[in-house]
């Protein structure tokens, strides 16, 4: 999701905790909703295929969803938990012909489904309309999008991340069961506007009253808040991308009258965007359903396959450099940074949306990958450096699980900070960025937990950072680097305060003549020095290569 660094990212319907009490009493919407209930666990989805006709003057709409299910367990499987908020209305469930009981309790719909043998599969179909709630100030209130292009023209789309897609559409509303065997929209709209969504067009057909179908599909699984409607006066261009997997089908879909400003801005922004991630990060994770760029009327979202921009074809973010340093500028800050929610969001995805730092924190630290790759290290040590005045550190990053409940909008900024930090500490490029390209396949199209990802990083690079995902995930506080020389400068004594008990963090300090590798704790250590090493325990040069905050202390703690 976009970002402003001086904003604490707040999504509506969810309330943020403080760290090391729970502020908030949770209700039981929020546990329905963020927890795997016995409703969700004894079935899995295959497969969406959505149908949505809009009315642009009432703000309705109405629509189906055929969800394709397997069976997982085979005891109390007659109770089936559809998500769909309101003010909208499931009008019926047809499963087979027949039509199936459901009852409503707030946002959830219990649906009574047939008994059925474990490992079969099933398909459900889910008739629904009414008011859909619109987002005011997308894309952080979240909803349905009505406005008109700057002719007065309608211009329709959906952003619903942390809000959720039963939003607009029922359908099992939790990170974790994402269609296994893809998606479908299918969209009816007026024979005057065109609609986009994720993955490649299957058809279009004139409906001889005024509306045209226009049907879209992925083959991949996929997030249900990154499946979304485009619907406007758009026109298209396209071309091919030779990547590391091969030939990459690139789309860009923009207001008619955008078109010449677009062709000769966007291929150049994503190119470059390509090349710095496929290097950092490995191969587009969806060759498969192809890259599509298409303009919206909010700054942006990370919608699979199909990257919603709304950064006015200009560098930086909506005019702004979130790091100030001025490298902000120099690149489009939706591109880049929505465009690599498709390595980390939507091809590892995480199962509760406590853990969204992987999502976040990742494609934060994107973009420093992709200002290292453009403009060299120094400028991506910069940025990352600069993204810092962001950070708030009000409550933990990662706050409860199974409730719905989402943690500081520190997740981006700290988060980045954190993963470069670690990367400076191992002081070897090659070795971090296998790391980075293999969570891409270890967790190919997955969707996982902070834990499987702190332990891979830990397994991989051969050291346990469990602590330093603890200390920057799970707390506040930032941690304190102290140190001081013996008398002769010959050995250098230092720890960590402010932290978690065990907090190690390794810290390599060099320039171009010197370096020293050291790994210190919450007691005090020390290390012999030279006196070209000495000079690397600057305060200010610690500062810019790590998030901890750097004292240089009195001998009064002198330890032989």
């Amino acid at each position: 999701m976009t970002k402003k660094y001086f904003q604490t990212f707040i999504f509506l319907g969810i309330t943020l905790i403080s760290f090391g009490q729970n502020t908030k009493k949770y209700t039981l919407s929020d546990t329905l909703r963020g927890s795997l209930t016995q409703e969700r666990l004894w079935w899995d989805v295959m497969r969406y295929d959505i149908t949505v006709e809009p009315d642009y003057d009432n703000k309705t709409i109405k629509g189906s969803n055929i969800v394709t299910y397997k069976t997982i367990k085979g005891k109390e499987n007659t109770k089936m938990q559809i998500d769909l908020q309101e003010p909208l209305a499931i009008d019926s469930v047809v499963q087979s012909g027949k039509k199936l009981n459901f009852k409503k309790e707030g946002t959830v719909w219990y649906i009574e489904t047939p008994k059925s043998k474990v490992a079969t599969l099933h398909k459900i179909d889910l008739f629904y309309h009414g008011k859909v709630h619109e987002a005011i100030k997308a894309p952080w209130d979240g909803g349905w999008i009505w406005t008109k292009d700057s002719l007065g023209r309608p211009w329709m789309t959906v952003a619903c991340q942390g809000l959720g897609a039963s939003v607009w559409y029922p359908c099992k509303d939790h990170q974790s069961d994402e269609p296994n065997q893809g998606a479908s929209l299918t969209m009816i709209v007026s024979d005057t506007l065109t609609a986009i969504a994720n993955g490649r067009l299957e058809f279009k057909k004139d409906n001889n009253n005024g509306t045209t179908t226009y049907k879209w599909a992925v083959v991949n699984p996929i997030s249900n808040y990154c499946i979304i409607p485009y619907i406007g006066k758009y026109v298209n261009f396209k071309e091919n991308y030779s990547g590391e997997k091969g030939n990459l089908d690139l789309n860009y879909w923009v207001l008619d009258y955008n078109l010449e400003k677009a062709k000769s801005y966007m291929p150049n922004e994503v190119h470059n965007m390509l090349k710095a991630f496929e290097y950092w990060m490995g191969p587009y994770p969806f060759y498969e359903d192809g890259y599509q760029l298409i303009e919206t009327s909010h700054t942006g979202m990370e919608h699979q396959s199909a990257v919603s921009y709304g950064n006015h074809y200009k560098p930086g973010y909506r005019g702004n450099d979130g790091s100030g340093t001025g490298w902000g500028m120099k690149w489009d800050f939706i591109i880049i940074h929505e465009s690599g929610h498709e390595w980390f969001g939507n091809n590892i995805t995480t199962n509760d949306l406590a853990d969204m730092w992987v999502h976040e924190g990742f494609t934060n630290y994107s973009e420093t990958l992709f200002v290292d790759y453009i403009f060299g290290q120094q400028a991506g040590n910069e940025y990352n450096a600069g993204t810092r005045q962001g950070i708030r550190n009000d409550r933990p990053i990662i706050p409860d699980y199974n409730v719905n409940a989402q943690g500081s909008g520190d997740m981006y900024p700290k988060a980045g900070n954190m993963l470069h930090a670690i990367r400076h500490g191992i002081d070897n490029d090659d070795l971090f960025r296998n790391v980075i390209r293999g969570l891409g396949k270890e967790f190919y199209h997955q969707t996982v937990t902070s834990k499987q990802v702190e332990d891979y990083v830990s397994k991989q690079l051969k050291f346990n950072y469990a602590k330093v995902f603890d200390q920057y995930l799970r707390t506040i506080q930032t941690p304190n680097f102290e140190f001081y020389f013996n008398t002769d400068k010959t050995k250098v004594f230092y720890r960590y305060t402010n932290c978690v008990a065990g907090f190690n963090l390794p810290l390599t300090l060099k320039n171009d003549t010197a370096k020293i590798k050291i790994i210190p704790s919450d007691k005090w250590q020390n290390s012999t020095v030279t006196q070209t090493q000495q000079l690397l325990f600057n305060v200010e040069s610690i500062t810019k290569m790590y998030y901890v905050n750097p004292i240089l202390v009195s001998q009064t703690n002198n330890i032989n």
